[in-house]
């Protein structure tokens, strides 16, 4: 017999959806968040074979590393992007950067379609290493949205076990 998919909602069959879900950086969820990258790990492979067994090779895993995350935020008056990108690489010189503050640990929620939280990730060690401030401005694309986007380096990430599956109503 198969686990149960959700196990304190029985009714529920369809997985959550991609299109609920929040950031949250410095304890506050970013405004206006439209997209935000996939989080993927890779493990690298090692390849060795025993000198007495030529004809047999062997793998196992090396190192792991954790691919870079953007976030797409619409162009508003959330100073959230350029704040963070502002600690890592100032225009005001080097004494205006902060090596105590440019790497953050962030919150990623998926929500259910009530909004509720039902799953959490968090990132570690993020920092800024990209920052578009604004998109290319096109005078003939009036059904367009500025947006504004951040790539994130970090140290990995894993699930928020506390947090479980909320009953749905």
């Amino acid at each position: 017999m198969a686990a149960p998919t959700f196990p304190a909602n029985a009714h529920r069959f369809d997985p959550y959806r991609t299109f609920k879900f929040q950031c949250i950086i410095d304890g506050q969820p970013v405004a206006g968040l439209q997209k935000m990258g996939a989080l993927k790990k890779t493990t690298e492979q090692v390849k060795w074979r025993s000198a007495g067994d030529p004809s047999h090779q062997r793998i196992m895993p090396g190192g792991t590393s954790y691919e870079a995350v953007t976030l797409e935020q619409g162009l508003t008056h959330d100073p959230v992007f350029e704040n963070w990108a502002n600690l890592v690489n100032n225009i005001q010189g080097d004494a205006a950067i902060s090596l105590v503050n440019y790497r953050k640990d962030i919150i990623i929620n998926v929500l259910n379609l009530q909004g509720q939280v039902a799953m959490s990730y968090k990132l570690f060690r993020a920092w800024v290493s990209e920052f578009q401030a604004m998109p290319e401005l096109d005078a003939n694309s009036m059904n367009t949205v500025g947006i504004q986007t951040l790539t994130l380096q970090h140290e990995g990430w894993e699930r928020d076990t506390a947090v479980t599956e909320p009953t749905e109503s």
